[in-house]
């Protein structure tokens, strides 16, 4: 027997809405908010949360940009439930995503995973690279351990020169800065772990106009 196309197309939009309303719950969950600091970070209000959540309406694609912002995921994020729902990222070498810089390079862990409070990655900075003329300043906490050459972190215009095997936790909503010190290549292993989410991260954190080629190994 055919089913009434109408009746479909419901269907599938109820369990659309159903799956988009998992998903926040996850990331909000996942983030350790409520749902009134959720609907504080996205100006939405605790009644239209609480519909979406439960996927008693379908948002609208202004709305889901907000919470994404708001959680520091992309919008996609929000039909992923079968991907996410592993909570597993395996990655072989080179097949992690790489975000190339002036400086350097970028290669993401968490690709795979939403958000949930740190990222990790690994970072190659080349001869001279540095995080540029003004200090960083976020808030949360950062955490490098250095892998090769030496990277310089300045911290509240302290130096900590970092060699290989070295490591360094602070808080970052004290200024800093950072170079490579050595005359080649240096890399670490860097976590950053915002409290909030933040537009551009972990773009922002070079202190980069833009961004050059962003691009998944394969």
């Amino acid at each position: 027997m055919l089913q009434n196309p109408h009746v479909l197309k419901k269907r599938e939009t109820t369990s659309t809405s159903e799956q988009v309303g998992q998903q926040l719950r996850l990331l909000r969950k996942a983030r350790k908010l409520s749902i009134h600091e959720l609907a504080k970070h996205s100006g939405l209000s605790v009644n239209t949360l609480s519909l979406i959540e439960n996927g008693r309406t379908s948002p609208s694609v202004s709305t889901l940009e907000q919470l994404a912002r708001s959680l520091g995921v992309s919008i996609t994020a929000f039909f992923e439930a079968e991907h996410h729902a592993h909570k597993v990222a395996y990655q072989k070498a080179g097949e992690r995503q790489q975000i190339v810089l002036p400086q350097g390079q970028m290669e993401r862990f968490s690709t795979g995973m939403p958000h949930a409070g740190s990222e990790p990655f690994i970072t190659r900075f080349e001869p001279g690279a540095n995080s540029g003329k003004a200090p960083i300043v976020f808030p949360g906490r950062e955490f490098i351990y250095c892998l090769e050459g030496q990277i310089t972190y300045t911290i509240d215009e302290k130096a900590y020169p970092l060699s290989p095997g070295d490591n360094l936790i602070f808080d970052a909503y004290t200024p800093h800065s950072w170079h490579n010190s050595a005359t080649e290549s240096s890399s670490a292993l860097l976590v950053l772990c915002p409290e909030v989410s933040l537009d551009g991260f972990p773009e922002r954190y070079f202190m980069l106009e833009e961004i050059d080629t962003q691009k998944t190994r394969r």
